[in-house]
């Protein structure tokens, strides 16, 4: 029996060394994990800086933030890709070369999909253009043509992977709303392959980014394009206003709000920005944010979604950012510092609630500013009166003058009027 002991002895104490060998590993491993997520919300912070109009003052905030998400982790290749952009369009020419050749050793979606948010799909017109008006026509410039298609991507996250996250009652219910207007013929009359819609466990991080290609390869310049987000919306800390990440239903905080987990699982609203502002060639897009919500609206400061995560609205500075180019429209539910507020009694958000009547009412020929007037004037009306709370929908476009319907065809014809 001594005999047979030894080597069982032997290959204990083999696998024990293992284990002290991997977790010996594993500390620097967690602590270059650390470094890397707080990279990625470096490089994030950075893509808020960079935009067609970026200033030099922005450009070399911009640079010092990629900078230091590089010496973090040297190997998040989206860092040093997008500071190859940055140095470049400061005429650092040598340093873009060697931000680029590193770029090639660790190669990222961003540089494989060579994107660049210093390039508008849709260039912003000439002063004196009109942009898009009118209903579902396109106005001379960038946006002219005959009607084209309309494609629309619809996401609505109410149940979340991660238990600290409260869930949403009424955001897919929302979403379903909104996407049965889009293909109601007297409305928006959409092709049904033209929309695609993620709910809850489809909607995860990585399957919205691949939903943002389908539209960036799909619509073209006399193109239509509608994207309606319902989620959670966070911002970035307490202190911070502007929202940097939509909560899909795959992100991760953890019981203790992990930073690092978030920055890694979530989805930065900048990248919607981006797709939309870059990468979407459409004349005519119309952008809905429903990203902030209360899971009882009659409940004032209710944890959204756990102590330390703040529920926000989006910021001007991103709607500014969501809008570039031309014929871009962009609709938030709630002002900045203003939740988005569910309704028992309706079953639904207060905004997707009353965004569908005014189009139900309307029907789709109808332009999209009058749409929000009506939108905003009830949501802001029921919310005061019912809970006595503020909630002021904003839209932002690109043009003064840019409006445009969801319609295009004699199929969608006008209702009772707003």
């Amino acid at each position: 029996m001594r005999m047979n002991a030894a080597p069982g002895n032997r290959r204990l104490k083999a696998i024990v060394i293992s284990i002290a060998l991997v977790c010996f590993l594993c500390v620097p491993s967690a602590k270059a994990q650390g470094r890397c997520g707080a990279g990625v919300d470096l490089v994030v912070q950075a893509l808020e800086k960079m935009r067609a109009d970026s200033s030099a003052s922005e450009l070399g905030d911009a640079d010092q933030l990629l900078k230091r998400a590089a010496e973090l982790c040297g190997e998040l290749g989206d860092a040093w890709y997008y500071r190859s952009l940055v140095e470049r369009k400061l005429g650092h020419a040598g340093l873009a070369d060697f931000a680029m050749r590193q770029a090639q050793k660790f190669p990222s979606d961003a540089s494989g999909e060579q994107a660049n948010p210093f390039v508008l799909a849709a260039p912003i017109l000439q002063a004196g253009t009109r942009a898009v008006t009118g209903p579902g026509t396109a106005a001379a410039g960038a946006n002219s043509g005959p009607p084209g298609q309309r494609w629309a991507l619809i996401i609505g996250i109410g149940s979340f992977t991660d238990p600290n996250i409260q869930p949403l009652k009424y955001t897919v219910s929302d979403a379903q709303s909104f996407q049965d207007a889009l293909l109601d013929p007297k409305v928006g009359n959409f092709p049904a392959d033209h929309v695609h819609s993620l709910l809850n466990d489809q909607a995860t991080t990585v399957n919205i980014k691949i939903q943002l290609n389908w539209l960036a390869r799909s619509a073209g310049p006399d193109d239509v394009v509608v994207v309606y987000v319902a989620t959670h919306g966070s911002s970035r800390d307490l202190d911070t206003v502007g929202v940097n990440y939509i909560i899909t239903h795959d992100t991760v905080i953890g019981p203790n709000i992990d930073p690092d987990e978030l920055y890694a699982t979530a989805l930065p609203m900048v990248e919607i920005a981006n797709a939309i502002a870059t990468r979407v060639k459409a004349g005519r897009a119309a952008i809905f944010l429903d990203t902030c919500f209360s899971g009882n609206a009659a409940v004032k400061d209710a944890k959204l979604i756990a102590p330390g995560i703040k529920n926000a609205a989006p910021s001007t500075q991103m709607l500014n950012h969501i809008k570039q180019g031309s014929g871009r429209m962009v609709f938030a539910a709630s002002g900045t510092e203003q939740e988005s507020l569910e309704s028992d009694t309706l079953q639904h958000g207060f905004f997707t609630y009353y965004l569908v009547q005014a189009l139900q009412k309307e029907g789709g020929l109808t332009p999209l500013s009058k749409i929000f007037d009506y939108t905003q004037q009830h949501v802001s009306q029921t919310v005061a009166t019912e809970y006595k709370m503020q909630q002021n929908p904003v839209m932002s476009r690109s043009e003064d003058t840019t409006d445009f319907a969801l319609a295009q065809s004699a199929g969608a014809s006008a209702g009772a009027g707003l």
